[in-house]
């Protein structure tokens, strides 16, 4: 008997072993990740003011594919950071469009029975009846008694909804409402299985949806924003769910027809879930890890998959998209929105660039296409950074743009006033840019931000340069590098810290290094947040301070002095010290000790950061700060696989101890690459490529992806 029963055992741990191996990568990701509050003072760093939500995560988790036009997803909350807030307890749309930034969520569907009105028809629902997965958003409707079931192409939304047998089925078109302000709208049945019309907020986006019901009657009701379509369906069907599949386009709603046609045409609901799935397994897949536990897998999934929802597809099936200068045009290329620069080209662009090559190419094309409208490349809320990620792709090889054009463009940025560096023509001539007098400025000081622009439009240059080079630009090349050392004007010997210059070149007067401004001095961050960007010339960086040991001290500091409590500014938050992970500008610190030798240090910090700021707060869902289109999501893959785009212009990576014993890349044909670690200690012995040591702690972009061994060993 007592065989028998270590029989079984063994023969049920290999089953479980088998089931574990043959588990799919999209069943580790969880969509909700990112959308539940950050309460607990001691993560955030303060006590959040009273109805004060800080920003954590500020994700959505609806349906939606890699980069699509479609991001279908519920809306429990308008004007929050991505319309979906975990703590919330009811319902009121289901959008078509979503980047968890305070905008879009547009074409807002809602499905009724009965006992509404046009001002109360949301609906109550509970998280033990809700669900998520890539591609796949399900949640029962406790109001009117329905399950609502949502899955997405890349520009359609497909919408199935059981409704309770013997009810009306009815619902809701609520296009007076979106995240942004509604300028216009329209509404038309056409025929009986169709209704069309359009949104305009800053876009006109129109919309052509199919019901499989036929439609008996379409009414508007209410009035202003109150004002609401309502859509009535045959019921006599009370077995099989109402479908309706709805097509987007930013051209006609005559488009739109032909994108529904196009991709959901004779398809049934759970093929779309099950190709939706299947586009994001042969996402995932491509990195594949070994070791580590469930959640450690989870969270890493997860933040691969947020990843890769942001910039979003403009142009239709058919080619046209409507260009910055309102005309409609069909090109070469599909178009895609603006990337989130500022945020992103730190490590998500560069990922993306990875992953999807020929995505980034054609989001690259579409910025030159858009800066030919402007004379200037497009950027991002802040810095020029479409420089270090245009560079970046072409000396990693991605191509398939014009190169010269986009060379044009970011050049007239870097020198020419009016465009997309503001107060560029001051910084030319001093070499950096000033601050201005304020007696008493306070966290929403309106200014310059001018130590966070001079030290980002000094990579900025250095990003160029490398593209000047590259494209044999010598003149150019060596303006740009000597431009490179600006941030060198902004140092001051005294504290240590980059600090604003007035514009007689005195240093600001009154100076608390750490106290956090949106523009003043600094862009959403203080002085120990912004010190030691120089990702172009670190040594530099170091060379400025007495000694190595010197700069060793002003980094134990940064992840030791104490954050204030009252020192309050919404996204900054979630701190090492006065590091601050909630928000992007200090990412790469962690990374500094690397360079001074003292690697094991950079160690410590990042395992800090990758076990204690993802996942976070009393559901596990919440991250330390806005994902930001995906930022804080790749800092998470890049960390947690052993390497990071320290200076994202540059076509190599930092490598530290993976979170994983075995990472397996699988990014360009019949070549695979594999990085494995050895032992569990914070210190890295050895790096080796092919079984050949590689000196420092740099391995180029064409080792990382041309296939072999990478193996570090740790002590």
């Amino acid at each position: 008997m007592r065989k028998t029963v270590c029989i079984l055992i063994v023969l049920f741990s290999v089953l479980a072993a088998c089931t574990h191996s043959n588990k799919k990568f999209t069943q580790y990701v969880n969509p909700f990740l990112g959308t539940a509050p950050l309460q607990d003072s001691i993560d955030c760093g303060y006590n959040p003011p009273k109805d004060w939500r800080v920003w954590a995560g500020l994700t959505y988790p609806g349906a939606s594919l890699p980069n699509a036009m479609v991001q279908l997803s519920p809306v429990t909350e308008w004007h929050s950071g991505a319309g979906y807030e975990y703590e919330d307890t009811v319902i009121y749309a289901f959008t078509h469009t979503n980047k968890g930034h305070w905008n879009l969520c547009h074409i807002p569907l809602f499905p009724v029975t009965e006992n509404f009105t046009s001002d109360d028809f949301a609906s109550a629902f509970s998280h033990k009846n809700e669900s998520a997965e890539p591609g796949y958003y399900q949640v029962y409707l406790k109001r009117y008694g329905i399950n609502a079931e949502l899955t997405t192409t890349l520009r359609c939304g497909f919408h199935s909804y059981h409704y309770p047998k013997g009810k009306p089925q009815k619902l809701i078109v609520n296009l007076a409402q979106s995240n942004e302000r509604v300028q216009d709208w329209h509404i038309e049945q056409d025929g009986d299985h169709v209704f069309k019309g359009f949104q305009k907020t800053g876009d006109k986006i129109f919309f052509y949806a199919e019901t499989n019901r036929t439609i008996v009657n379409l009414e508007t009701t209410g009035d202003g924003s109150r004002k609401v379509a309502v859509v009535s369906f045959d019921n006599s069907d009370s077995e099989n769910p109402v479908e309706i599949k709805l097509a987007l386009s930013f051209v006609s709603a005559e488009n739109a027809r032909q994108n529904l046609e196009a991709e959901l045409s004779g398809k049934s609901f759970s093929q779309v879930k099950e190709e939706a799935s299947q586009t994001w397994e042969n996402l995932l897949s491509k990195i594949k890890v070994t070791g580590g536990s469930e959640r450690e897998k989870e969270l890493f999934y997860s933040s691969l998959y947020r990843s890769f929802l942001w910039p979003a597809l403009r142009s239709d099936v058919n080619g046209d998209f409507t260009d910055t200068a309102g005309k409609v045009v069909n090109k070469s290329f599909r178009y895609y929105t603006n990337p989130s620069l500022w945020d992103t080209y730190r490590n998500k662009l560069v990922l993306l660039g990875m992953l999807a090559p020929d995505v980034t190419s054609d989001v690259i094309q579409s910025l030159i296409d858009k800066g030919e409208n402007s004379g200037f490349m497009p950027t991002f809320f802040h810095g020029d950074h479409a420089a270090p990620f245009i560079a970046g792709c072409y000396l990693r090889g991605i191509k398939g743009y014009d190169i010269d054009k986009a060379y044009e463009l970011l050049l007239n940025n870097a020198t020419k006033e009016g465009g997309t560096r503001p107060y560029i023509s001051e910084y030319i001539a001093k070499g950096y840019i000033s601050t201005p007098v304020v007696e008493h400025p306070h966290v929403e000081t309106k200014a310059k931000a001018g130590v966070t622009k001079t030290l980002e439009y000094a990579y900025d240059d250095y990003s160029l340069a490398l593209l000047a080079n590259a494209l044999g630009k010598n003149g150019d090349y060596e303006m740009l590098m000597k431009r490179s050392r600006n941030y060198k004007n902004l140092f001051d010997p005294s504290s240590g810290l980059m600090r604003g210059r007035l514009e007689n070149g005195d240093w600001v007067n009154n100076f608390n290094p750490e106290y956090p401004y949106y523009e003043y001095m600094y862009r959403e961050a203080n002085a120990w947040q912004s010190s030691f960007f120089a990702p172009h010339d670190t040594k530099g960086l170091i060379s400025l301070y007495s000694s190595e040991a010197a700069f060793e001290n002003k980094l134990d500091s940064l992840f030791s002095i104490p954050w204030k409590g009252n020192y309050i500014a919404r996204n900054v938050s979630s701190f090492i010290g006065q590091y601050c992970h909630g928000n992007q500008p200090d990412h790469s610190f962690p990374y500094l000790y690397t360079f001074i030798g003292k690697q094991e240090k950079s160690q410590v910090v990042l395992d800090s950061i990758l076990n204690r700021f993802y996942g976070m707060g009393e559901h596990d869902l919440a991250l330390c700060g806005m994902d930001d289109a995906g930022e804080m999501s790749s800092w998470y893959v890049f960390a947690a696989m052993g390497f990071y785009p320290y200076s994202p212009a540059d076509a190599e990576y930092i490598v530290s101890v993976p979170l994983f014993d075995k990472v397996e890349l699988a990014l360009e044909e019949a070549k695979n690459t594999v990085i494995r670690k050895e032992n569990s200690g914070n210190k890295i012995q050895d790096i080796t490529f092919e079984n050949s040591r590689i000196s420092g702690y740099f391995i180029s972009h064409e080792q990382l992806v041309g296939g072999g061994t990478i193996l570090i060993k740790t002590e």
